[in-house]
């Protein structure tokens, strides 16, 4: 159990609690939020020790393994997988107690550490440990290379291994997920709710905490607040609460109708598209969500430029990638093909490293393409968001400086209003970039976007160190911003209230993916447990061709090799194929179900759209006939070609 009875904490001149009250229950799983600086990382301190109350008491239950990741990684040269394995403290020491015994001879001293081992259930500990490194993004080729090789971002991710490999009965997460891209996200949200001890995460993501967590404890003016359920049960019962409060009722009420306005207007856009559908229930509730958040400090619009081009940019039979110091292409992604048009929004999927931020920079302009054209229309003003820009704020320089420097003329009292929306009030707009947190340089970054009028918008990983509330400031933003949108997240909140359309970023390709998020983590588990197999087959050939002698190896791989080379292209037909025939069936329901109406038979003014849908459905239909036959004649030659394989 831990309990906080009148806990009251100041730090510096800034009063963190005042006689705060929280009891947590062994095995709860407790998501800590708040704005920026209420607290969070400080009840940390507390729990760890490294911080004590100016008032009240802190107990926790004796005995508790407590794993906390540590925000700062040295650059070491040991193996990643040795660096997660140092975790089991335990572990390590008894491992090098057995050494000892076994440089002495203690015969007897090495049995019983064996022992040890066993119980501590160190035999499998390499297994584990490479498990999580591989959950989180990392290749088997990777385990060995020492931790200094990696970026900070990839640093963090071994650091999270590490932490979850600690053998712990409590578990402090903070931000776990700000280094993740959404497929180690999707690889964490699993494991955490397999963990059996009592989980403590501070997450400014809504539906991680809502898939992960059965409470929510909430920094409230001072004090802490336990909800009952997850993030969304948290938001309808405090938006209950303040509807209470008189004086922001009329706050709450103005939201709640601005939200509705731009659903109405959503609705007679969007499509019959999976993603889009999905985007249209969101926003339904956003209305909802908005009155949870009346109180919030932010609340900002972007605005778009008053000119654009059809299409905005386009790129033809392009090559993305880089070239090394030797000069040599590394190429992420081939033949790119793609129109942005006005008004788009899309959302771009992928396993991690295969391409998802190169395309954007490609998109900007500041990486070259390899081959292939970008022609940009006349009138596009890009609007590009990703977190090195950060590093590039002027640290000595303050936020109206860094506006008045895009629009030397503006007035100030614009310049203001302006930062004042995404929480830049008073004098904080005079205050030197140097000294604000990660947050703030985002908030910031992001608020020089918007100030310069995109009428495209390309956002890699925005709400990285945003809060709750900054997070859902910028959702209704985007939502409702008129430009095009292009945008890499890991917040699935986000995601689902601002794109209509989903790109798949994968096997050096871009191409559109017909399905939501839901589809993503499905084809996503297809495609590691594919993987997989495949590990298990080569293995398998590998032990199959070492019981064969040299000479029938080679010729038995050269066989396979031409029958597999003729397979592929079998494969790609027959995938082809499929693909057609689901778009074909996706459109011929759409019109089937227009035919259903009544009135198109009875009114005669509609005669000549009667008959246009009824061509049509014909036409789907033949078409849909011939991709079958095309289909089936594929799938038994690659049968045929399998058979032969297999033979």
């Amino acid at each position: 159990m831990i309990a906080l009875r009148q806990v009251s904490l100041q730090r510096g001149t800034q009063t963190l609690l005042e006689g705060a009250d929280l009891t947590l229950h062994a095995g709860h799983k407790a998501g800590i939020v708040g704005p920026n600086g209420a607290g969070k990382s400080s009840l940390f301190k507390l729990l760890l020790g490294e911080l004590s109350p100016d008032r009240g008491e802190v107990e926790m239950s004796g005995g508790q393994r407590i794993a906390h990741m540590d925000q700062e990684v040295e650059a070491l040269e040991r193996s990643i997988v040795d660096y997660v394995l140092d975790g089991d403290r335990e572990l390590r020491q008894t491992e090098s107690a057995l050494e000892a015994a076994r440089n002495r001879g203690d015969a007897h001293r090495e049995a019983e550490l064996h022992g040890a081992i066993e119980a501590l259930d160190g035999y499998s500990a390499p297994a584990r440990a490479a498990q999580l490194l591989v959950g989180l993004g990392f290749v088997q080729a990777d385990l060995e290379r020492p931790l200094a090789a990696f970026s900070g971002g990839w640093r963090m991710r071994v650091n999270l291994a590490r932490t979850l490999f600690k053998p712990s009965d409590l578990l402090l997460l903070d931000e776990p997920t700000n280094h993740l891209d959404l497929d180690a996200l999707l690889w964490l949200e699993q494991w955490l709710t397999r963990y059996p001890g009592t989980l403590l995460l501070i997450s400014h993501d809504r539906d991680f905490l809502d898939a992960v967590c059965d409470h929510i404890v909430h920094f409230d003016r001072r004090s802490l607040v336990l909800y009952r359920g997850n993030y969304s049960t948290f938001e309808r019962t405090r938006a209950e609460k303040l509807a209470l409060q008189q004086a922001e009722a009329a706050k709450q009420q103005a939201r709640r109708e601005e939200i509705e306005r731009f659903v109405a207007r959503f609705r007679y856009k969007a499509t019959k598209a999976r993603a889009a559908q999905s985007r249209l229930k969101t926003l339904e509730r956003m209305g909802d969500i908005a009155v949870a958040h009346a109180d919030s400090p932010f609340h900002f619009t972007i605005p778009a430029a008053d000119k654009v081009s059809h299409p905005l940019l386009v790129l033809d039979e392009a090559r993305l990638g880089y070239r090394d110091d030797a000069g040599r292409e590394r190429v992420q992604l081939d033949g790119v093909k793609l129109t942005l048009l006005p008004g788009q929004r899309i959302g771009l999927l992928g396993p991690n490293g295969a391409g998802k931020s190169t395309l954007i920079k490609s998109l900007t302009g500041d990486l070259p393409l390899l081959s292939g054209r970008r022609v940009a229309g006349e009138h596009l003003a890009i609007g590009y968001f990703a977190q090195h820009q950060l590093e590039g704020l002027d640290l000595a320089a303050t936020p109206f400086m860094h506006v008045q420097r895009l629009s030397p003329t503006a007035a100030d009292l614009d310049i203001r209003k302006f930062l004042g929306g995404f929480g830049f009030h008073g004098d904080d707009v005079f205050a030197e970039v140097g000294r604000f947190s990660g947050g703030e340089k985002a908030r910031l970054a992001l608020a020089l976007v918007a100030w310069q009028k995109p009428n495209l918008l390309l956002l890699d990983e925005p709400t990285n160190h945003l809060d709750l509330e900054m997070r859902e400031a910028l959702t209704e933003a985007l939502a409702s911003f008129e430009g095009t949108v292009i945008i890499v997240s890991h917040d699935r909140h986000l995601l689902r209230a601002t794109v209509d359309e989903f790109w798949r970023v994968a096997d050096h390709r871009v191409e559109p993916f017909d399905g939501d998020l839901e589809d993503y983590r499905a084809w996503l588990k297809a495609r590691l447990e594919g993987e997989r197999r495949e590990a298990r087959a080569d293995k398998a050939d590998r032990q199959a061709e070492a019981d064969v002698p040299r000479e029938d190896r080679k010729t038995a791989r050269r066989a396979a090799a031409e029958l597999r080379d003729k397979l592929r292209p079998l494969k790609k037909q027959r995938d082809r194929a499929e693909q057609a025939m689901e778009r074909v069936q996706a459109e011929l329901a759409a019109v089937e179900e227009t035919l259903g109406d009544a009135e198109l038979y009875t009114d005669p003014a509609r005669k000549a759209e009667l008959t246009e849908r009824l061509g049509r459905q014909g036409e789907l239909k033949s078409r849909l006939a011939d991709l079958e036959q095309a289909w089936l004649e594929a799938e038994e030659a690659l049968e045929a070609m399998e058979a032969e394989l297999g033979g």
